[in-house]
């Protein structure tokens, strides 16, 4: 992913050209890594460009930036909206979306509440996050030496900038080995999740997940993975998983706004399942893109519309259960 350079990035309620969007190098979120942000995608759909669950986005914003006290004036609406709005300056079909709100420019110390809480959303193009042929031939993925961060250390619920540090470590200690990415254990030893990605594993036709208390994020698509496994009729459990079940189960794949929903092949050169990807990751990436894709009814409601008066006049859906392209 290379940035463009071009187009607006909205900082604090006003559009300015992506060049002049500056802060200053004493803000305190360069030095101590005061920032929460967000990840999601907008996709060109048949009936006009749409938003994927952008208000659970933005609403896990909210709830960050009250893990880590910080109050901003605008409300869920309103998050949503300011998204809309950079998204519509750009004219963009596609795209993702990245808002960021973090300690400014005002004094330098650990306490950071002197500090002005500022916020921008940007909105670039972003194809397939580990390459275009890994949704269907899957990666290779080896377990990181970097373990997530231990309970009442960290907030693993917040999506905050200082978490990504540890993720940051874990993909390049995975790039470095020659892996695409790094799976990370919780402090007990168990399976927690990718370097940003939340991780399903499959066995008998049963699906399994770590819970939240395994350091996860509360990921939006993994929440979207395991409604749409249930209306697939799959039984889904979300439970402490140990290493070695990675290695014994039939397929595992990454979940994530970025991911999508990728499969993994292989994890520590163990070849998983055929050593490709199976008919349950099969049958959920199905289901994921024709969501995304509005080729089927969103009988969820997980698709905001950027442009909601021409989505209306564009072509019908497919009937449900009809193939993406």
């Amino acid at each position: 992913m290379a940035f463009s350079g071009t187009g607006k990035i909205w900082m604090n309620g006003t559009l300015v050209d992506w060049r002049d969007a500056k802060i200053h190098i004493a803000s305190h979120v360069i030095h101590y890594g005061s920032g929460v942000f967000e990840g999601a995608r907008c996709y060109a759909t048949p009936k006009g460009s749409a938003c994927f669950r952008l208000d659970a986005h933005m609403r896990r914003l909210q709830d960050s930036m009250k893990i880590y006290r910080m109050e901003y004036p605008l409300d869920l609406m309103g998050w949503q909206n300011a998204v809309l709005e950079t998204i519509r300056a750009n004219q963009m079909k596609a795209c993702y979306i990245r808002p960021i709100v973090y300690r400014g420019y005002e004094t330098l110390g650990v306490n950071p509440l002197q500090n002005p809480v500022d916020a921008a959303i940007l909105v670039w193009e972003w194809g397939a996050y580990l390459g275009a042929d890994a949704l269907e031939r899957g990666v290779d993925v080896t377990i990181s030496s970097w373990s997530r961060m231990a309970p009442n250390t960290l907030p693993a619920m917040a999506k905050s900038t200082a978490n990504y540090a540890n993720s940051a470590l874990i993909k390049m200690e995975a790039l470095a080995d020659g892996y695409s990415e790094g799976l990370a254990l919780d402090v007990n030893g168990n399976v927690s999740e990718g370097s940003g990605q939340n991780i399903f594993i499959v066995r008998d036709g049963a699906i399994q997940t770590p819970p939240l208390a395994s350091s996860v994020l509360g990921g939006i698509t993994r929440d979207s993975i395991i409604t749409l496994a249930h209306d697939l009729g799959f039984t889904v459990t979300e439970a402490v998983l140990p290493r070695e079940a990675l290695y014994i189960a039939d397929e595992v794949f990454f979940v994530g706004t970025a991911a999508e929903v990728t499969p993994i092949r292989s994890i520590d050169k163990i070849q998983i399942g055929q050593g490709r990807r199976g008919p349950v990751t099969e049958a959920l990436q199905r289901a994921f893109f024709d969501v995304i894709g509005g080729e089927v009814p969103d009988t969820h409601g997980w698709l905001t519309y950027v442009y909601p008066e021409e989505s209306a006049l564009r072509q019908p859906l497919k009937a449900a259960g009809a193939k993406s392209r």
